[in-house]
């Protein structure tokens, strides 16, 4: 008898032991470990010249977006006081409030894979392509009922063409004039583009290059959409496999994080698939999961 209890106890130690390892691997424990001792360790200084994500709280979770699906990207409409996000079943620009109700839906022809919006000035939006990896600019406003973009503006990059695996996430720094581009993974990379759009009036020299210290920053496994904050001059990006948004500035220094597991921030659940991540000139943190969730995050010291 004693003889089969060893065995036993050596495949439940073994089976124990990679049970571990496999939710170290799953949930990237080191990595936030490492994350959490980094914002303690700075917090001081980091509360004062960061957003400081370890602050937010969700004041608003996993509301559907009624009537629509395979929601993706977020966008904050900085004049008309709205988000736009895209939805590629069937290809359409969605409006929501503040609360993630839906306003109304906006009928897309001339891409066949929406993935990202971004606002860039009144009335000027990109949309991305993420087959094609195509940078498409369009105008949307109150007055907009349907959007056919096929002879609209357009910039055609094609890094590393690789299937649905593409141009994920938009994000625009205007004084600049500066895009920044995610490529999702494979190779998981963050560019940043000048002189597309091109100027209403005149010609812009095109300048496409690799952010190569942000990108050595990105502890994630993959990224679903970015967001510029202009006020601290800092990069947000979210990433879906890992649960996490980053705030990182564009030297590459990682500054601090907020987890989408449940429990954290005061998520009941946590966040099933991140797609689409944007800000208002509030701080507030807006956030939409596939296949139809709403978030909201407020930071600290915030009312709701």
């Amino acid at each position: 008898m004693r003889r089969l209890i060893k065995p036993t106890v050596y495949l439940l130690a073994a089976t124990s032991v990679l049970v571990l390892l496999a939710a170290v691997w799953y949930f990237q424990l080191f990595t936030r470990l490492g994350l959490h001792w980094a914002a303690w360790q700075h917090a001081e200084a980091r509360q004062q010249d960061s957003l400081w994500l370890p602050g937010y709280r969700v004041v608003q979770q996993a509301r559907p977006i009624e009537g629509v699906a395979d929601v993706s990207a977020l966008t904050w409409d900085a004049e008309r006081r709205i988000l736009l996000a895209v939805t590629n079943k069937p290809a359409a620009v969605l409006e929501l409030s503040r609360y993630g109700a839906l306003l109304r839906q906006i009928p897309l022809t001339g891409i066949s894979d929406p993935e990202a919006i971004e606002y860039l000035s009144p009335g000027r939006f990109i949309i991305s392509d993420e087959r094609s990896q195509t940078l498409v600019k369009v105008r949307i406003d109150a007055s907009t009922q349907a959007l056919d973009v096929r002879d609209a503006p357009r910039l055609a990059l094609g890094i590393g063409l690789n299937g649905n695996k593409g141009f994920e996430g938009l994000a625009y720094d205007p004084a600049r004039q500066k895009l920044f581009v995610a490529k999702e993974r494979d190779p998981m990379r963050v560019y940043a583009v000048q002189g597309f759009p091109p100027p209403d009036s005149g010609v812009a020299q095109l300048s496409i290059r690799e952010m190569t210290e942000l990108n050595q920053a990105l502890v994630v496994r993959d990224l679903s959409s970015l967001h510029f904050d202009s006020r601290t001059q800092h990069l947000l990006a979210v990433s879906d496999e890992s649960r996490l948004v980053l705030e990182i500035d564009l030297d590459g220094t990682l500054l601090g994080s907020l987890s989408l597991l449940p429990g954290q921030h005061g998520l009941k659940r946590g966040v099933p698939q991140a797609e689409g991540m944007t800000m208002d000139e509030q701080g507030v943190l807006y956030l939409v999961s596939e296949p139809n969730l709403f978030y909201r995050f407020v930071p600290q010291g915030a009312e709701d």
